[in-house]
């Protein structure tokens, strides 16, 4: 099976789940037949559950482009640097090829955002998108440009978090 037309999809915002979404919208196409790639850029911790979980899914694959700690913003290692980059071209390439059906790429918005990446970077990932692919950009703060290209926006807005009164988070729920 095949996307007719595939979109651009941006999840953003300042409330949590951006990835819980694109991870549903994954195992949702998965179950239909088609092919998933999530790659997730700034991400390298080997404990998040979804890693276990969609390693059991036979037509989802996930890879990490990132470090088990946080990027410093206004500092950023030059791994942090080079992994995002890396993260990119195999974003590119993955694209290029038009292999899957669907590709998440899980806190890009953040990478540019953090200028681990550039805005040209991302506009050049939507121009390398074939026309049957579903593309799927998450994190906070996502560029105007990249929502101005997209297809479909979702912010998702903190109203309230565990995290303010004191709760930490919970394995199986928040990672």
């Amino acid at each position: 099976m095949r996307l007719e037309r595939g979109l651009i999809q941006v999840y953003t915002g300042d409330g949590k789940g951006k990835t819980t979404a694109a991870l549903g919208l994954a195992l949702r196409a998965a179950g239909h037949g088609l092919r998933v790639y999530i790659v997730q850029f700034m991400k390298g911790w080997p404990h998040y559950g979804e890693l276990s979980a969609l390693a059991a899914q036979p037509n989802i694959t996930l890879v990490q482009f990132g470090r088990p700690n946080f990027v410093n913003r206004k500092h950023p290692d030059p791994q942090d640097i080079r992994l995002a980059q890396e993260a990119y071209q195999h974003s590119l390439d993955l694209l290029a090829n038009g292999q899957y059906d669907v590709v998440i790429l899980d806190e890009i918005n953040v990478a540019l955002d953090y200028g681990l990446i550039s805005l040209e970077q991302v506009l050049a990932l939507f121009d390398a998108k074939p026309p049957h692919v579903e593309l799927v950009l998450t994190g906070r703060n996502a560029h105007p440009q990249v929502i101005d290209c997209a297809d479909l926006v979702t912010e998702m807005r903190e109203i309230k978090h565990p995290y303010r009164s004191g709760i930490d988070g919970r394995k199986g729920i928040e990672y």
